[in-house]
């Protein structure tokens, strides 16, 4: 078997697609590009696709991931080129590597992410930030299936920052930008713990929701605070895996080198 590991993007409209509706989606799209799928045993089998922390409903996302298992080898930018093909726009796949490593949900480790404040000037979103930030903890409620569950939001929130949308048309209306890095811990922290944080320590409250884009996820690299590239194992090690096959084959040729 091989294992393809895929982003996708939840752009636009499509970003109030739930979970179980981008499934239906991409197994119409394994079907039409005819990925050749391994399957599950049993009396009702399922294409092999392990899906890893995806967004909520309602957000949008420039990085989701997944892993599928094939019963033959593809090249995995043809197989995405093919899938992207076969999904409607929206739900675009961007990036495809052969998984040559184990561990790809254990590696996403932390989120970033876009809010859009409509109506919020981004001085006010400053100061709210800097209130969070400063505050040791932040307590925010959210119910769960289990009922009401109170966790503290301020201890995930490794970065935040806000800025304005850079927008300077006369008599456009005031729009901050809020950027935050989110460790993935449990219980979970989504963008919407964050706001309610804000509105808890600082009173701020957007006149409409926000929009929330989450822009990467991935290891978490804890000197800069930023969020790297999950799939960059898989490339090396394919990056190598050529190297070495090339330097056989050089060996091995007429006239070529042999090895030491």
């Amino acid at each position: 078997m091989q294992r393809i590991r895929l982003r996708y993007t939840k752009r636009g409209r499509l970003r109030f697609t739930s979970h179980r509706d981008f499934q239906r989606a991409f197994e119409r799209a394994l079907r039409r590009a005819e990925v050749p799928m391994a399957y599950s045993a049993g009396f009702t089998p399922h294409p092999k696709v392990s899906y890893a922390n995806a967004a909520p409903t309602g957000t949008g996302s420039e990085a989701e991931y997944l892993e599928i298992q094939l019963t033959e080898a593809r090249d995995p930018q043809a197989l995405r080129a093919l899938l992207d093909a076969s999904l409607p726009p929206g739900l675009d796949v961007v990036d495809a590597v052969e998984a040559r490593t184990s561990g790809l949900a254990d590696r996403l480790e932390a989120s970033e992410w876009e809010l859009r404040l409509d109506g919020v000037a981004p001085e006010a979103a400053r100061r709210a930030a800097e209130t969070f930030l400063a505050a040791e903890e932040v307590l925010v409620e959210r119910r769960t299936k289990n009922g009401l569950r109170t966790f503290d939001a301020r201890s995930a929130v490794v970065h935040l920052e806000a800025r304005g949308d850079g927008s300077d048309r006369p008599g456009s209306d005031a729009c901050a930008i809020l950027r935050l890095v989110v460790r993935h811990a449990t219980p979970a922290v989504r963008p919407d713990d964050v706001l309610t944080g804000l509105r808890a320590t600082a009173d701020l409250a957007p006149p409409v929701p926000a929009a929330v884009t989450r822009l990467a996820q991935g290891p978490l690299d804890a000197e800069s605070g930023t969020v790297t590239d999950p799939l960059a194992p898989d490339r090396d090690a394919a990056e190598t895996a050529s190297q070495a096959a090339s330097g056989q084959n050089l060996a091995t040729a007429p006239g070529g080198t042999p090895p030491a």
